[in-house]
């Protein structure tokens, strides 16, 4: 800055004023800069919002066939809400956990869900007043699920089997080969109607 001092005092009729001056619109321009990038940053997109409204849909749905009397009353919604995050999906159970619906979550956001859950606010919104506060709340993201019925399972690698086995709520206890994997993910997909394996 002493050397835009330096500069400007050498052209006549500059004032210590006048610099001063364009030293405030620049640091206004700059403020106005940052401001208008944090702002474009962390701008909610309910598309991009997918757990959050995913899950939120379901406990919706879920919400619908219970009693009135639960469905306008916050502090029974939030002991489904807990119930309903007791659930084998990992990035339901993360969700759960930034709203504070679980034993281990450090933050208690529950009632902004509940509250507004109540008063039958669409669930679009209520991510977005939960994006307000948490912006990596929209950072969860489900993982892309394998179709059973035509990908070639003999040919996936056993880390993508064990995937499959965990969003099945399955586990391989003592597997130790790659084939008891392929038959046990097999299994699920039989379950699912494929006929030729």
């Amino acid at each position: 800055s002493s050397g835009i001092n330096a500069e400007w005092s050498l052209r006549p009729g500059i004032t210590k004023i006048d610099i001063l001056f364009v030293k405030m619109q620049f640091f206004h321009s700059l403020l106005l800069l940052c401001l208008v990038l944090l702002t474009s940053a962390v701008k909610y997109d309910p598309a991009k919002c997918e757990v959050c409204i995913t899950f939120l849909t379901k406990f919706r749905a879920t919400l619908d066939g219970l009693d009135n009397s639960i469905q306008s009353d916050h502090t029974k919604i939030d002991t489904v809400l807990r119930k309903e995050c007791k659930t084998t999906q990992p990035k339901d159970e993360r969700f759960c956990w930034y709203i504070g619906a679980t034993e281990t979550s450090a933050t208690g956001m529950t009632q902004m869900v509940t509250k507004p859950m109540a008063f039958h606010k669409p669930v679009e919104k209520i991510c977005g007043e939960l994006h307000k506060k948490d912006a990596s709340i929209c950072d969860l993201k489900y993982e892309k699920q394998i179709d059973l019925k035509t990908v070639n399972i003999k040919k996936l690698k056993v880390k993508d089997l064990k995937k499959i086995l965990e969003q099945h709520g399955q586990n391989c206890k003592g597997c130790t080969e790659k084939s008891e994997y392929v038959k046990k993910v097999e299994a699920i997909a039989a379950s699912q109607g494929r006929s030729e394996l």
